[in-house]
């Protein structure tokens, strides 16, 4: 194993109710003695391509958003789904302190978009970006394949990330293009096999 440094050195902090959370320890159970370090296991996940959403709120009357490429489905019932958000990101403070957010699916041609939400210093919700307020008041971004607004259901920290899960409620479908991945560090778009 290339790169490997001591399990257990992580002093990242829990809370939440899912599973041991014991540095060194994998569900209960001893984990290995070594891991793979930050860059090696960077490049591993850079081959695995994910979808891009960009996660969206208003908090005191501001909207704030950020791209993340972690988001999954958790459960079906009752109907929760998730993101991850760095530790140290400058912009998860003011979408945590919100009552609700929204989940914005990009479609294939939105990598403009993503890479707007990903970026520090510059008014996400200026124009060109194209929005409006959802029912709950969480900024919808315009021309994307799907939304989901959510209530916050549970934070968990987790190494250098927080695991946010929130519940489903609403969920809506835009179109049936195609969507934006990330993969290798680049955007691009999915092509089916024939």
């Amino acid at each position: 194993m290339t790169g490997a440094v001591p399990a257990g050195t992580s002093t990242g902090r829990s809370r939440g109710r899912a599973g041991d959370r014991t540095p060194g320890r994998a569900g209960g159970r001893s984990s290995p003695g070594r891991v793979v370090d930050a860059d090696g296991f960077r490049r591993t996940l850079a081959v695995h391509a994910a979808g891009v959403v960009v996660i969206t709120a208003q908090s005191d009357g501001i909207p704030a958003g950020l791209t993340a490429t972690s988001f999954s489905s958790v459960s079906l019932d009752p109907p929760l789904a998730s993101f991850y958000v760095d530790r140290a990101s400058t912009t998860w403070p003011r979408p945590s302190a919100a009552d609700h957010f929204a989940v914005n699916v990009l479609a294939s041609d939105q990598a403009e978009l993503a890479a707007r939400f990903a970026r520090k210093d510059v008014d996400r919700f200026a124009a060109p970006t194209r929005w409006r307020p959802g029912p709950l008041g969480a900024p919808l971004l315009r021309d994307v394949s799907a939304h989901l607004i959510c209530l916050p259901h549970e934070t968990v920290d987790v190494g250098d990330h927080i695991i946010v899960v929130g519940l489903v409620a609403e969920a809506g479908v835009h179109g049936g293009g195609s969507p934006l991945l990330y993969h290798q560090g680049r955007f691009g778009r999915f092509i089916a096999h024939p």
